[in-house]
């Protein structure tokens, strides 16, 4: 693949919300990336809320032993995310479509 082969490869894989609910099933930290406003008008249900923004000084609240799958509203600001955490060490998720899509689904809300 060359010298330059995995420097622009994504760190992190992408999954329908689906497969989501069931790494989160299985023990994965479901992490809402949204500002407050946007997460208290509801989001999937057992999100931990940590704003995009507040990632690097949230670290601590995060597990690294621990598979982290990240939520936006459409999938943005997750990948952002995800490509954070993937470069600091996590095993990192992100949720295709975000919650509009997870709510799409018909997968459970909370408020």
């Amino acid at each position: 693949m060359g010298l330059f082969g995995n420097l622009f490869k994504k760190k992190f894989e992408t999954v329908a919300p689906a497969r989501a609910k069931e790494l989160q099933l299985e023990g994965a930290l479901l992490v809402d990336v949204r500002e407050s406003h946007e997460y208290k008008g509801g989001h999937a249900a057992g999100a931990k809320h940590i704003p995009l923004g507040s990632i690097p000084n949230r670290l601590s609240d995060l597990p690294l032993e621990r598979e982290i799958l990240v939520i936006c509203q459409s999938g943005a600001r997750s990948a952002q995310a995800a490509t954070f955490l993937a470069g600091k060490g996590y095993k990192v998720t992100n949720v295709s479509g975000g919650t509009a899509n997870w709510r799409r689904q018909g997968l459970s809300m909370s408020k």
